[in-house]
Order: C-alpha cells, then structure tokens, then sequence
C-alpha cells in the first residue's frame, strides 16, 4: 500500500503535532485492566512487581549471537504499513529519513528485549541484538497508522498485525530506561524532581512531551562489539544517561578497543560508589508499553541524598542535545495528579509518576 509522499508528510507532521491527544485515543483501544495505574501507559501482569524492587537485583542475560538474531526480519510494509512512492521504500525509517527526520537519528545497535518477569526474586530481564530503526519501523509505523485512521485515510494493517503491544514475540522491541529522579532533602523532609521537555526538532520519539529525565535507549556506548558486555548493566546506562542529560556531557566515549573504563572515569565511578553506599537509592516499579508508538520502558526511581545531587550535579543543565530541562517541582501529591492528569506527558512519564507516588512510603524510606 502506498501515498504519495506529500500526503505521507501531512499525516506525519499530523501525527507530531498531536501526539497527546492521539496516545491518549489509543490507550482507549485498549481495556483499563491494561493500564498502568490508571494511566494511558499499557502493560500486563509479568511487567509489574508487587512493590518497587532494587534496581541491581534485576537479573539480566544477553544473547549476541547472531544466528539466534538474524538481521532479516519484515519490514514496515511487510508489517502492512503504509508508505510513500510504490516500491521505493521499504521501512519507515527510509521514509523518515529521506522526508523528515530530526536532528538525532542514527541506527546504533541495542539490546532488544525478548523476555521479562518483574514478578519472581530476582526480575528478569533477557536481551538480544537489535538495531534502533527497528523500534521506528514497527512503532512510529504504527503511530503514523493511528493517526490516518484519525484522519479517515488508509491505516493500513500494522496496528492488526501487532494486536498487542506487550507481546515481545509480535515485534522487536528496544527498551528504554526512564527514571524518575528525586532529590531529597532530609533536613527539610521534602522531594523535588525534574522533567524534560522533548524538542520535535530533534528527536524522533515523543517530540513536544514532557518526559522523566533521563530517558533513553538501553544500548552499548559504541558500535564495537568489546562495548556489549563492558556496557551491559542497568547502572552503567543510567551513569551515561545521568551524565549526559543532567550533566550536559556531550555522548562521545572515546573507547578505542576496550570500552568505558567506568573506574577511572570520575562521574561514573562516583555515581556508582553512591548507589553501593546508599547515598543514591535505585528503585524498579514496572516495564510499561505506549499506546500510540508502542515504546517500552523499564521504568526506575533513583532518589539521591540532596548532598549527593548536589555534588555530582551542581545547577543541573537546562539544555540538552534532546531537548530543555526543567526546574525542580515538587514531588507533592497534588504535583504528581496535575502532570498526571492535564500535562501533555509521554505516557512513560505519566505512568511513572503515578506509581512513584503510589509506593512513596517504600521509596522514600
């Protein structure tokens, strides 16, 4: 099935301008049971532990290899997506890139989920191979479908052919890991957090949201396969994303042909030091899906002592290569139900709050 590619463009440009109120229309194709903590956010009962759970006990395993991940897979229009100009393109990613694509947009390998149980002691999280235009090829491809449906033009069939996001086996899934952050100050006996505002003209996901900061594809920090295993832990990701989101570091690691020695560089071996002695606390409440782009996130908590922010961060940046960081809120009930319920928040983000709050009495100690 095709369009032409202005009409591809206008369902697009469509689509990035009210990615709100459409993800919030396709949570409804979906019943409440499926909803994490009554948000648009989907998930299903492996994906929620019954209390928040340490983020390192999370037991994860990798299979690179590559027989078990082969790089042929369906592509957009095999999946019954619907594209531009005949046969010319075979995935959204080639459209995207071709007609419209942000200023970050690169095809770096990931880890690919293909399994998880948040439910036993420990989680369980297992991974393979993939490549980041996979996740763009099924869920932006399924986001531009919900939005034609929107619009009375063809959907084609990529929505039927994924009848349920939560399924890891109905496509390759990226995850990302979004944390909500806290900084707490004991003395005062109170929490703030910090949201990230997402700037369509240079992401390719969520642009014009608010998200949890950071948040980001879980992938090694180089194409070099001595990165894998070297990058392979939940900690070492969000010292990378910590330090690039809140630190303003730029993402450049010049690993030659070893890796991040995360020892010897100081932020990570400090951020990692404080999450062994407590004075940064990670937590894990649920995996969760998208309605509307099907992205999944393995949804975490780190509260940081306010001393501890403090010296890792100094005054958080307020720019980033993704976008604009916003000035701490506090982490209030009233808070947390406005962003909730009237913000335009990604739908991991909304999803996040809601069960932070929820488990408080456990994450705040």
């Amino acid at each position: 099935m095709s369009v032409t590619e202005t009409q591809w463009l206008r369902t697009r440009r469509f689509l990035e301008r009210n990615r709100f109120e459409l993800g919030v229309a396709a949570a409804g194709d979906y019943g409440d049971d499926r909803r994490f903590f009554g948000t648009p956010l989907l998930t299903r009962p492996s994906f929620v532990p019954a209390g928040p759970i340490p983020l390192d006990t999370i037991e994860l395993t990798l299979d690179a290899h590559p027989d078990a991940h082969p790089d042929a897979r369906p592509t957009s229009r095999e999946y019954g997506a619907v594209l531009p100009a005949g046969e010319r393109y075979r995935d959204y990613s080639d459209a995207y890139r071709e007609l419209a694509a942000p200023r970050v947009f690169d095809n770096r390998e990931t880890y690919r989920l293909t399994g998880a149980d948040l439910t036993t002691a420990p989680g369980r999280l297992g991974f393979g191979l993939g490549r980041y235009f996979d996740g763009v090829d099924t869920g932006e491809a399924a986001a531009h479908a919900f939005a034609a449906r929107h619009r009375g033009e063809d959907p084609g069939r990529i929505r039927d052919r994924i009848a349920d996001p939560c399924d890891l086996s109905a496509r390759p899934v990226n995850v990302a890991v979004s944390a909500l952050t806290l900084r707490r100050d004991a003395s005062r006996g109170d929490a703030e957090f910090f949201l990230h505002w997402r700037d369509p003209e240079k992401v390719g996901h969520a642009g014009g949201l608010f998200q949890v900061v950071p948040s980001g594809v879980f992938q090694a920090s180089g194409e070099g396969a001595w990165n894998r295993d070297n990058d392979f832990s939940l900690t070492r990701f969000l010292a990378r994303e910590y330090a690039e989101e809140l630190g303003g570091r730029a993402e450049e690691y010049d690993n030659g042909d070893r890796g991040i020695d995360y020892a010897a560089w100081p932020f990570a071996r400090d951020f990692l030091a404080h999450l062994s002695g407590g004075g940064i606390r990670a937590w894990c409440v649920g995996l969760g899906v998208d309605p509307l782009t099907y992205a999944t996130d393995l949804l975490a908590v780190l509260v940081f002592d306010a001393a501890v922010f403090d010296a890792l961060f100094g005054r958080v940046v307020t720019e980033n290569d993704e976008g604009r960081v916003l000035a701490g809120r506090p982490f209030t009930e009233a808070e947390v139900a406005r962003l909730v319920a009237r913000e335009r928040m990604q739908a991991a983000g909304a999803g996040l709050l809601a069960a932070a709050w929820h488990h408080r009495s456990v994450i705040l100690g």
